[in-house]
């Protein structure tokens, strides 16, 4: 009878559920390396087009000139800068470096800080602002 009695396990909704900063860079870093996992072949592609003759070059410059195109190779060098950050962060934590709670904080704002500004940087050298 004492089964009978047992409380079931509470539904979790996953909109509620407030993780910390770190919380997020875990799942940010999860997301870019899928996200490059499944570029690659796209990136590839480009490269070659890159790499080919002068008329694959030029093919390469009018779909990189495209602004849908010239957004989505920013957020995959985010994802690239990001998911590097990231690593390095974990892989620190992993050595028992940093594991306390202000200092993982600190962490993982300056994992977010230096990908955004890093890519900023990029984004406005490849627009030639710089």
């Amino acid at each position: 009878m004492t089964e009978m009695s047992k409380t079931r396990p509470k539904f979790l909704n996953l909109a509620e559920i407030r993780l910390p900063l770190a919380g997020y860079v875990s799942i940010l870093h999860r997301v870019s390396g899928a996200g490059l996992f499944l570029a690659l072949p796209f990136l590839l592609c480009l490269l070659q087009m890159s790499l080919g003759t002068a008329e694959s070059f030029q093919n390469f410059k009018s779909i990189v000139g495209n602004p849908l195109v010239t957004l989505v190779l920013f957020g995959l060098c985010w994802a690239y800068i990001h998911h590097f950050c990231a690593g390095i962060r974990f892989l620190l934590l992993d050595l028992h470096i940093g594991i306390e709670k202000e200092q993982a904080i600190a962490s993982a704002k300056s994992v977010l800080v230096v990908s955004l500004g890093l890519t900023l940087v990029i984004a406005l050298k490849f627009l030639g602002v710089f």
